[in-house]
């Protein structure tokens, strides 16, 4: 919430757009405080604080004279400064703690309690409809929603294009089965030209998008049916990519949780993958699972191979073929 409110105050573009190490006073006089400005500058400092802690800046000296604290942006605040839209996660940051989304965890005992029967979700049982209903009843939240799913969608597609280029050479056809606005989609057909893209969502996600020579956009439920394609990215749909033979196979990005010999030394991406398990329990009935959970998930679908290509840091690509 700390971090929360610095986003909001605009903190990180404040002191981006300085161009050099931002005095604390100037950071407040900089800052959108209608009156009392010198009484806010206590609750500034420890704000601060609290995030320089975090990483989120650096805490400096201008010269050995200054006595005043000064600040600096860190690598990581710099995935919160609005004017760098490709590698931005503000979106991700406002939906992760909006009120609509934090209020469904004070309910997760109570939904424990009285069992999965009536509300398959915490977040169910506060809003009394699932997350996808919800949004697409609430303007502002969906809205909120989609531009979260597409900064997360950046945040991952450069290095798969980059680094993965063997997954998508030789398809003819793909379909990314709840694509959002079309962020990967996008970058995919913009990096092949030949390969015909469609993004498959519910109605509300995809209404008004236009598409291009070799992307196009389809609503429709998931749960009832998939469009066909050599190719579906992120979803489990054997009935409708073609065979192993001609190419198809099924496109996953998603995290594949760490091996105990794989979290030594990396507490905190073994941590997030934790929270990130918490919250599909919480807000869509989902999970995080290791290799061997996922094998079985596979196995039990009926494909008959996987490959699993850990590059994208807490998350990986994997192929699943029929």
């Amino acid at each position: 919430m700390s971090l929360k409110c610095a986003i909001q105050l605009r903190i990180p573009d404040i002191i981006h757009s300085h161009g050099r190490a931002m005095t604390l006073s100037d950071l407040v006089n900089a800052l959108p405080i209608k009156n009392n400005k010198a009484k806010r500058q206590d609750c500034i400092y420890r704000l601060m604080r609290i995030l320089i802690h975090a990483g989120f800046f650096i805490q400096t000296k201008i010269n050995e004279e200054q006595e005043e604290e000064s600040y600096l942006l860190t690598p990581v605040s710099r995935l919160l400064l609005k004017d760098e839209p490709n590698l931005s996660m503000i979106p991700v940051l406002q939906l992760s703690l909006d009120p609509i989304m934090m209020d469904p965890w004070h309910c997760l005992s109570q939904w424990i309690q009285n069992g999965y029967d009536d509300q398959p979700t915490p977040f169910a049982t506060t809003h009394e409809k699932p997350l996808f209903e919800y949004a697409g009843e609430d303007a502002r939240f969906n809205c909120l929603f989609n531009e979260a799913m597409a900064s997360d969608a950046r945040s991952v597609t450069n290095v798969v294009i980059e680094h993965c280029k063997g997954v998508f050479e030789g398809l003819k056809s793909l379909v990314d089965v709840g694509g959002g606005t079309g962020t990967v989609a996008k970058a995919i057909s913009n990096e092949f030209s030949e390969l015909k893209c469609s993004v498959f969502d519910l109605p509300h996600v995809v209404e008004g998008l236009k598409g291009s020579k070799n992307l196009s956009y389809i609503e429709g439920d998931m749960f009832k049916s998939i469009p066909s394609a050599d190719a579906i990215l992120l979803k489990k749909c054997k009935e409708a990519i073609s065979s192993k033979e001609n190419g198809g196979n099924v496109i996953i990005i998603d995290m594949v949780l760490m091996e105990h010999n794989q979290r030594k030394g990396d507490h905190k991406s073994y941590e997030t993958q934790l929270f990130s398990d918490m919250l599909m329990m919480v807000v869509v009935s989902g999970k995080q699972r290791n290799q061997k959970e996922w094998a079985k998930l596979f196995f039990d679908a009926g494909f008959s191979d996987y490959n699993i290509i850990p590059i994208l840091g807490l998350r990986s690509i994997i192929q699943v073929y029929p």
